[in-house]
């Protein structure tokens, strides 16, 4: 058995965006006990990411790492059509994952306490963001 379904996000412009009860109702509503979830997220300037959902200093230490690895504005870059955010965007999601795929068990995705999936915006602006939910099983 397989069931699809695309979901809308909306951000609010640079940061992380839980969204694991979003995808935990898609599991649900796919019927499914046992199987496979494939998160895939339609955009080259956010990804996806399976993170520590305790403490939100993780994920602001993330970010902070990634400022400082990938500088918006480098002098470095041409591809600058939306803004000095542009390419920094399109590097931030090719060294991270535009999809996640997961065990479903129970009729739920299989995660840990401490963990939850985020969409991880990259550009400043917010944006409309597409998320292709698929899972797999009987």
């Amino acid at each position: 058995m397989v069931y699809q379904h695309t979901l809308q996000v909306n951000t609010a412009g640079r940061g992380s965006y839980l969204i694991t009860d979003a995808i935990q109702q898609q599991v649900r509503q796919s019927g499914i006990s046992t199987g496979l979830c494939q998160v895939f997220l339609q955009h080259t300037s956010a990804s996806l990411m399976l993170c520590e959902n305790a403490d939100p200093d993780v994920r602001s230490d993330l970010e902070h790492f990634m400022q400082r690895l990938v500088t918006d504005g480098d002098a470095l870059f041409t591809h600058t059509a939306e803004g000095s955010d542009d390419m920094a965007a399109h590097i931030r999601t090719v060294l991270t994952h535009s999809d996640l795929t997961l065990p479903v068990s129970n009729g739920r995705c299989t995660v840990g306490t401490w963990q939850g999936l985020y969409l991880w915006e990259h550009r400043y602006a917010g944006h409309r963001r597409q998320i292709t939910v698929t899972v797999y099983g009987e």
